[in-house]
């Protein structure tokens, strides 16, 4: 099943490195005019030099009103990825109002505040738009130390509900992806203590997802062939989900 975006615009938030990066990537290869944001000017850097076609973004999703000014130099955005997040790991009776705050800002409000201005823009252009969240299977199986960070997932799996629901009228579709454990920079850095979790054990397929698993996922549900997935949390998660 061939995937093809020639003629459309894409962003994809936090894509200097990991899965937002091989995202960027892959809708290039398919023919999308990409649009890179990420904090990390040299991350970008380095991702022009190797995809020169694409175009890169420099923001701090944190900064509410200059995140809105800089997407709203977009003339026309079509797809839309919101893949920027933080993990830190804490227990919940340690957890500072500072670490709470910090990931609230990236993994939800900035998905937030960046799908507000494309929708806005799609509904302006009267354009047929798809819009994905990477969320996490945090997002319903509790574990140990990641409170914060699983709490924000969840509010965006209840998000992009409600987004569905008010944006579909307009023809903009509206879903995230759940993965487990994807080995990027971000998790190798509590490599130690998700070896320790029985993730891997309970997981009938016996491994981690790859970062094509999340990727390919992506692209069908930003392409026409998930034309009628709305509203929807797809699970990549080796059946981890049946227990």
């Amino acid at each position: 099943m061939e995937i093809r975006f020639d003629g459309k615009t894409a962003l994809v938030t936090g894509s200097g490195r990991g899965i937002g990066r091989a995202i960027a990537k892959r809708l290039v290869e398919c023919g999308a005019t990409t649009y890179a944001l990420s904090v990390l000017k040299d991350e970008l850097d380095s991702l022009k030099e190797e995809v020169p076609e694409i175009h890169t973004v420099q923001v701090d999703l944190r900064d509410w009103k200059k995140t809105r000014d800089e997407i709203g130099k977009i003339e026309a955005i079509d797809l839309l990825v919101n893949n920027a997040g933080v993990c830190k790991m804490k227990d919940f009776l340690t957890a500072s109002q500072d670490e709470l705050n910090e990931m609230m800002e990236v993994n939800f409000n900035a998905g937030f505040n960046v799908s507000q201005v494309v929708a806005k823009l799609m509904i302006e252009k009267k354009i047929c738009g798809s819009i994905v969240f990477i969320s996490s299977l945090c997002s319903t199986f509790a574990m140990d130390k990641l409170s914060v960070y699983s709490c924000t997932k969840s509010a965006i799996d209840m998000l992009i509900k409600c987004m569905a629901l008010e944006l579909g009228p307009h023809k903009i579709r509206v879903n995230s992806v759940n993965p487990t454990v994807v080995w990027t920079e971000m998790t190798l850095k509590i490599k130690d203590h998700i070896n320790n979790m029985p993730n891997l054990s309970l997981t009938p397929l016996g491994k981690f997802a790859d970062r094509e698993d999340i990727v390919n996922t992506v692209l069908f549900l930003l392409s026409d062939k998930s034309g009628m997935i709305h509203g929807e949390s797809i699970r990549i998660d080796g059946g981890l989900g049946v227990h």
